[in-house]
């Protein structure tokens, strides 16, 4: 008999997709760390030129809008990742760290339809 997988929703937030696909860039090293595909109140999911050092510590800044004053910056921590294609690597953070200010704009981001 063929046991059956069923998947296991673990995220504790709902996601939204990002309609472009900004690029997120570490503050600190002004590189960029990959493309946004979704964002939550407590998780971002990038889509990245390479895999990250587990649970490797970044400040980073994204951009929700086509204005720079919509952009965000946060502090995140790898949770996971796994191989795309093309060499790309799929990468799961978590938000640690976030200024009042930014936390308000990320929740009228998440809002908007």
């Amino acid at each position: 008999m063929t046991a059956k997988v069923i998947p296991l929703e673990q995220r504790r937030a709902p996601r939204k997709r990002a309609a472009a696909s900004p690029l997120v860039t570490d503050t600190i090293s002004a590189r960029p760390l990959g493309h946004l595909c979704n964002l939550s109140a407590s998780g971002v999911l990038l889509i990245a030129p390479g895999r990250p050092r587990s649970e490797a510590v970044f400040q980073v800044r994204l951009p929700l809008g086509e204005s720079p004053a919509a952009a965000i910056e946060l502090g995140l921590q790898e949770q996971w990742h796994q191989a795309a294609n093309a060499g790309q690597v799929w990468v799961g953070y978590r938000i640690i760290a976030i200024a009042p200010q930014d936390a308000v704009t990320l929740v009228q981001w998440l809002q908007r339809a």
